[in-house]
């Protein structure tokens, strides 16, 4: 499962066929890539794990239970107002909306591309063991 694809998907439910899949990219790997420019499920993990204030948040993302909202706060703290700024020029929307957008986007964007899948060493149970070690 391709987490780019994902990621474009939620987003253009969002955002709807004004913005192209390779600016989406573009802005998603911007926000979440490796430091090779990849995106890969631990590295999303690993930047939002590092506030431990939203551990159960993740957790529930993890699982296959209901997922925990994320406020559009919450994502300006996590990934400050600048690197938010710089998502949101990218897609060509304000900073409120890019906010507002990635906390609906973010909790789904995990659930999808964890729940069942084998995405990282352990599937599941690794990336909760992995989400855990954060808290």
């Amino acid at each position: 499962m391709d987490i780019a694809n994902i990621a474009q998907e939620l987003i253009t439910q969002k955002l709807g066929d004004s913005v192209d899949t390779d600016t989406i990219t573009d802005a998603i790997q911007g926000l979440f890539g490796g430091e090779d420019g990849s995106l890969d499920i631990s590295n999303i993990i690993s930047s939002i794990t590092s506030n431990a204030d939203i551990g159960s948040m993740v957790s529930s993302w993890l699982g296959d239970g209901e997922n925990m909202p994320l406020s559009s706060d919450t994502i300006t703290s996590l990934f400050g107002s600048d690197k938010v700024e710089e998502f949101a020029s990218k897609l060509g929307i304000d900073s409120d909306n890019a906010s507002s957008l990635l906390s609906d986007v973010l909790p789904n964007l995990v659930d999808k591309t964890t729940s069942g899948e084998d995405l990282l060493s352990g599937g599941l149970e690794g990336a909760l063991k992995m989400a855990k070690s954060f808290f």
